[in-house]
């Protein structure tokens, strides 16, 4: 007799409620599972084929993205700085 060393996944459905200002509280279990805390930044992912995932956000405040992005040989005016920010959200979104 052969016994499986991993553990198999059960899926859960935690249930949560929406207040009148579209607040929720997310479960102790998902911020766990998710490695949140209090102030913590979820996200909601809204997949192609309609379904939504929540996950734990990339980069949770302004702080975390110090450096990512490198630097600019010269500053770009902000309305540049703004188109190139939107084909490149564009991009990632619809692959194009």
């Amino acid at each position: 007799m052969q016994q499986s060393i991993t553990q198999k996944f059960t899926p859960k459905e935690l249930v949560s409620t929406i207040t009148g200002k579209g607040q929720v509280t997310v479960p102790i279990e998902v911020r766990k599972h998710l490695g949140v805390s209090i102030n913590g930044k979820i996200a909601f992912v809204i997949e192609e084929n309609g379904k939504v995932q929540v996950a734990q956000a990339k980069y949770p405040d302004i702080q975390s993205l110090r450096g990512i992005a490198g630097s600019l040989k010269k500053p770009l005016p902000w309305k540049e700085v703004k188109h190139i920010a939107y084909e490149d959200r564009f991009k990632d979104k619809y692959g194009r």
